[in-house]
């Protein structure tokens, strides 16, 4: 098992019940999405003397999934992964899909790979510990994923999140939804070469930001979630103004930022660097209307 250090309690009851044979802790977080901590990881994995049999279970958020994911895809050129995501964003979107990366030189999941997991278990009674901040970032990837595939769903959920109190039994059927929405896509395009570009609504815009915020040692950066939310509203700006004043609205109400923080030149040359890009130019997902997106 490698885990969030921060959840080291409930990892530990999930090991008990498991039958985990040896752990590791790790320090989640942006600062240590990257390459050093995959080889920790596989040297870990070598300590233990895990064979290609082996199966690698990573407890915590999208960074944990992450490293995990792509160490376990890498270590004796491949063994198995399951994931126990304890964040709204982990359970909605980087637990699923298959997608394992770490950045590089700032640049947002720059080194990666695709491993699906053997399993995924979603425990929504974790989501009611985080802390605010880190709720909003998960929510605003649930919000993206009904932006792209569901109308009445997203009003849904914007009606939930703006309530001070959580309906965390509504919250969890929308989380199963919006996951059903993504391995729909996820189906028809494992890879990433069509369709699933989708799935990045807002990202091009959210990777620079964070990007810009890593490279400037900004004191309080955003989270990933709060990022996407900006970069949401910005691509929708290229389109439709009146549905990007609607996303304002709804956004703000759910507690989510909604402006750009930074002037749009400064954020170019990682627009430029995208890993989505191709054709010389910068890829961007539009969003014309409520499941109404172009790639």
């Amino acid at each position: 098992m490698v885990y969030d250090r921060k959840v080291q309690e409930y990892a530990g009851k999930i090991a008990g019940e498991c039958g985990v044979t040896a752990s590791l802790g790790i320090d989640a977080g942006e600062a240590g999405k990257n390459l050093e901590t995959v080889a920790g990881i596989c040297r870990f994995l070598m300590s233990c003397g895990a064979d290609r049999d082996a199966l690698l279970l990573a407890v915590g958020g999208g960074t944990v999934t992450d490293v995990a994911g792509l160490a376990a895809a890498l270590y004796k050129r491949g063994i198995s992964v399951a994931f126990v995501p304890t964040t709204l964003l982990s359970m909605v979107d980087a637990a699923y899909g298959g997608k394992n990366g770490v950045n590089l030189d700032c640049y947002k999941n720059m080194v990666g790979t695709f491993l699906q997991p053997e399993f995924v278990y979603r425990d929504i009674s974790c989501l009611a510990t985080l802390p605010r901040r880190e709720f909003l970032s998960g929510a605003a990837e649930l919000l993206k994923t009904f932006l792209i595939g569901d109308a009445s769903l997203y009003a849904e959920t914007v009606d939930v999140l703006r309530r001070e109190d959580i309906d965390w039994r509504h919250l969890d059927e929308l989380v199963g939804k919006a996951v059903a929405i993504k391995l729909r896509i996820v189906d028809a395009d494992p890879y990433d070469n069509g369709e699933r570009h989708k799935l990045n609504l807002g990202h091009t815009f959210a990777h620079a930001i964070e990007w810009y915020e890593h490279r400037h040692g900004v004191e309080c950066p955003l989270t990933h979630g709060e990022a996407v939310a900006i970069g949401i509203i910005q691509s929708a700006s290229l389109c439709n103004e009146s549905l990007a004043g609607r996303l304002r609205s709804d956004f703000r109400a759910c507690g989510l930022p909604v402006d750009l923080p930074y002037p749009l030149d400064e954020l170019m040359p990682a627009m430029e660097n995208d890993k989505k890009n191709g054709a010389g130019g910068i890829r961007f997902v539009l969003i014309h209307d409520i499941a109404d997106i172009t790639y």
